[in-house]
């Protein structure tokens, strides 16, 4: 029988999550059909009852990751912690479950396929949104030394931090901003709308790693950015999509499949 799967979210024609996962299917030879959902505001339940009637399971991007949340029966504690859910199945007693594969896609993509060091580093963390607390307590897990959280409204960081009660995460205003952090990591939209990035430049260093959780064909207006500033290395978060789509494939069939063949093909076609 085939499985069925999707993505909602608004807007979703831009997905690349069928091929991903179609591709997956192939290696691992199960039959599945996935789809794009388009969701309207306030349909977000309605819509996710009525998949869930013949679906095995689907995954949730924009808007919808805190609506997801507030909709499964129960979720991992991670999803908890974000208060945002990017996948939902039915576990082995049935019961409508939700977990976050973000924060643990993004740690493999930066250590596994781009060999960037988190443990005992100095992050920043741009944004406070969905995105970005889907993401924090996995950072966390890999052991940096600290990570600044900045936002356009600092108070809602502040919210957030105090959230994951770590000491290791604080947010920060920008005139506190350090100098040539390890790492920093761009969990705003700010790219997808062509905003020029407001940002002293000191905080990029020849030794920074610049990361962009969006991707494009191009490079990313934010990693522009970096690359002006000084000699640093950038990457988009094409790798963080399929490593996160991985983790949800393993959810869903208890299969661990091949990403970096994914990743390429996906380069290629970009």
């Amino acid at each position: 029988m085939t499985a069925r799967l999707a993505v909602f979210g608004n807007p979703v024609e831009h997905s690349r999550s069928p091929l991903i996962h179609e591709a997956f299917g192939k290696q691992a030879g199960i039959d599945l059909h996935y789809e794009k959902v388009l969701v309207n505001d306030g349909d977000f339940e309605r819509e996710a009852s009525e998949f869930m009637k013949l679906g095995i399971g689907f995954n949730i991007t924009v808007p919808f990751k805190s609506a997801a949340w507030q909709f499964v029966d129960h979720c991992s504690d991670k999803a908890a912690q974000a208060q945002a859910v990017n996948t939902i199945f039915r576990d082995s007693r049935g019961i409508l479950t939700g977990d976050n594969t973000d924060g643990e896609g993004l740690v493999r993509d930066l250590v596994c396929n781009l060999g960037w060091e988190i443990e005992s580093k100095h992050l920043l963390v741009l944004g406070g949104g969905g995105a970005v607390s889907g993401v924090l307590g996995d950072l966390l897990e890999a052991g940096p030394s600290s990570i600044d959280l900045l936002n356009r409204t600092h108070e809602k960081a502040t919210i957030l931090a105090q959230r994951f009660g770590d000491p290791r995460l604080r947010s920060i205003e920008k005139n506190s901003l350090a100098a040539g952090y390890d790492l920093i990591i761009n969990g705003t939209s700010a790219g997808l709308s062509g905003e020029v990035v407001d940002l002293p430049a000191h905080i990029v260093g020849d030794q920074t790693c610049c990361y962009d959780m969006i991707y494009g064909d191009s490079t990313t207006s934010f990693n522009h950015w970096c690359l002006k500033q000084a000699s640093c290395q950038v990457s988009d978060g094409l790798g963080m999509l399929v490593e996160q789509a991985g983790l949800a494939f393993r959810i869903w069939f208890g299969i661990d499949v091949n990403t970096t063949r994914v990743i390429k093909l996906l380069r290629e076609q970009l």
